[in-house]
């Protein structure tokens, strides 16, 4: 874990090193910036955090380069972000303060919320403000509460949940956010949080002042379901008025861990994400993937527009309206959410026009991936300004931090749809040839294991995929057993390091080793000829065989003895 001095910034301005004082000055290195330390006629050297946090041997490299930096920076604005002098930083939370401190970018927008309407209404949080505000709220959390205490986030989506879960973060605490149920709690729409409260075992709550009044209010009544009083009662319940009016400034420690960190540089890497980059999300905030572009965009200095789920759900073709009213460079979408814009996003309808043209990643973040559905979006939209190059697939899992893997990443020069194979209609999620990834893609190994016997298969065989990475996470809180079965796969008859078991099945195909994520194992029927067949194939063929009399994406497919059922909806 990093230690932070003062208000949280790795220092900047004028810093103590060695017996004097250092001047900084802001450099840009392609799409890049660092600021640069040095004395009169002395090389560049970094402060000590820096020392302990970054690849120090290839910070020294920084004083080589910076001088032929300036003449190069507008032919090296369409490369590859991977400028040996970006900042790598043991754990995210040290990233926001270092960019809040720099000139370039401390007025720069970081997050912008924008509400459906006619004019899109935004509300705006700039770096040095989200630092800020982030500062504020873990100096407050840590008055009532101490590090490692576990809260519930019970709030909407918006900045205001996003600076809570940052200014968590920095206070070192366990944050567990939550949508937030009706506080009459009605007809039982409070399982989740019943169940969240169970196994995390918090110590406080985090609300809206009003919500904690009703709260507090089905609490005293006396119809209310008595095991939930009594969990919610045990809380403490700590207003987000409280912990964001105060300016209090505290020492702090970052607490986002390790393996966070290595993640989400990865991701920037593998999508060449950096500040001229604009990620559009209508992601759930409080879902793996929805934190992690939050987290990715603070990496990379980038600027996210987001928006909640339920506006995207009641109008799709929001989520193109934004992309194209802020020139989003990068998007993540889950794969069933196309066919949905296909046929509700409204194209002839609204008034502001659809360009997709600036988009360079979008990413496709839910596996097994269907061909014909991207093929589909991409025939559509093509017209529209889509590259069908900007598809990206994405393969992750919460138990790895999120991000996994990508099949590939989008190539400003074409415009036609990668020629990649295809297995029994699906895309792949990942390649795993060694010339295909990056340097900290390689510290991960990735394999396709025969869940019975703990033995790698062959190429071309499928079985469960096992990942061993520094991004593996740690385990499932308050599950000790699950998290030895599953987070502590060992090879059978091999002296191997720890694998996550996915519970996904995959098979890798081809000279480059293109891994296709084919279900669940769950979700995998043996039938009596020993054939093994997915569910979804199943549904899918059901679908197609009369899709005018069924709903598209409302059919499910189970065993029950050695019968299949099908559930259809019309």
């Amino acid at each position: 874990m990093g230690q932070v001095d003062g208000n949280g910034s790795v220092a900047a301005g004028l810093v103590q090193i060695s017996d004097g004082p250092v001047a900084t000055r802001l450099v840009q290195i392609g799409d890049g910036y660092v600021e640069e330390e040095r004395r009169d006629g002395e090389a560049a050297s970094y402060p000590q955090q820096a020392r302990n946090s970054c690849n120090y041997k290839m910070a020294q490299k920084r004083a080589s380069c910076v001088n032929n930096t300036e003449s190069k920076t507008n032919n090296n604005m369409n490369q590859e972000n991977y400028d040996p002098c970006f900042p790598d930083q043991p754990v995210v939370d040290l990233y926001l303060p270092l960019w809040a401190n720099l000139p370039a970018f401390r007025s720069k927008p970081a997050l912008i919320w924008a509400e459906d309407g006619s004019n899109h209404a935004t509300k705006t949080l700039v770096y040095a403000q989200l630092n800020d505000s982030v500062q504020s709220i873990s100096s407050q959390l840590l008055i009532p509460l101490q590090r490692g205490d576990t809260v519930v986030i019970l709030c909407s989506p918006g900045l205001e949940l996003v600076e809570i879960i940052f200014g968590c973060q920095r206070a070192g605490l366990l944050s567990v956010p939550i949508f937030p149920p009706d506080p009459s709690f009605p007809k039982q729409n409070y399982l989740h949080l019943v169940r969240a409260l169970s196994q995390t075992k918090p110590k406080a709550a985090i609300a809206h002042r009003d919500y904690i009044t009703k709260v507090q209010q089905y609490i005293s009544s006396p119809f209310n379901d008595k095991k939930l009083a009594q969990m919610l009662q045990n809380l403490k319940w700590i207003s987000t008025d409280d912990v964001k009016d105060n300016k209090a400034g505290f020492k702090f420690s970052s607490s986002l861990y390790v393996s966070a960190a290595h993640n989400v540089r990865m991701a920037r890497k593998s999508y060449d994400l950096h500040p001229n980059s604009i990620i559009v999300s209508w992601l759930p905030q409080y879902h793996d993937c929805g934190l992690m572009f939050l987290l990715l965009t603070i990496v990379s200095v980038a600027t996210c527009v987001l928006t909640s789920p339920g506006a995207f759900v009641n109008r799709p073709r929001l989520w193109l309206e934004l992309i194209s009213e802020f020139s989003a460079t990068c998007t993540p979408v889950p794969s069933f959410a196309l066919p949905l814009v296909v046929k509700r996003g409204g194209i002839g309808k609204g008034t502001l026009p659809i360009t997709l043209w600036s988009l360079r990643n979008l990413i496709i973040i839910n596996e097994p991936i269907c061909r014909e559905s991207i093929e589909e979006f991409v025939d559509v939209f093509k017209p529209f300004g889509l590259n069908p190059s900007c598809i990206s697939p994405y393969y992750g899992l919460a138990e790895n931090c999120t991000f996994v893997s990508t099949a590939w990443r989008g190539n400003e020069d074409s415009t036609s749809f990668p020629n990649i194979p295809t297995h029994n209609k699906l895309l792949p999620s990942a390649r795993l040839a060694p010339w295909c990834m990056n340097n900290e893609e390689e510290d991960m190994d990735i394999i396709v294991v025969n869940e019975e016997t703990c033995e790698p298969v062959e190429d071309g065989i499928e079985g469960e995929i096992w990942i061993s990475s520094p991004s593996n996470a740690s385990g499932y809180l308050g599950h000790p057993s699950l998290t030895r079965e599953v987070f502590q796969g060992r090879l059978s008859n091999k002296v191997s390091r720890c694998f996550v078991r996915t519970g996904d099945r995959g098979i890798v195909i081809g000279e480059e080793r293109f891994l296709f994520v084919t279900g669940r194992c769950s979700d995998t029927i043996k039938l009596h000829n020993n054939l093994e067949i997915h569910l979804h194939y199943i549904e899918t063929t059901a679908y197609n065989s009369c899709p005018k009399f069924l709903r598209g994406g409302c059919l499910a497919a189970f065993k029950v003895s050695n019968a299949i059922v099908l559930v259809a909806e019309k």
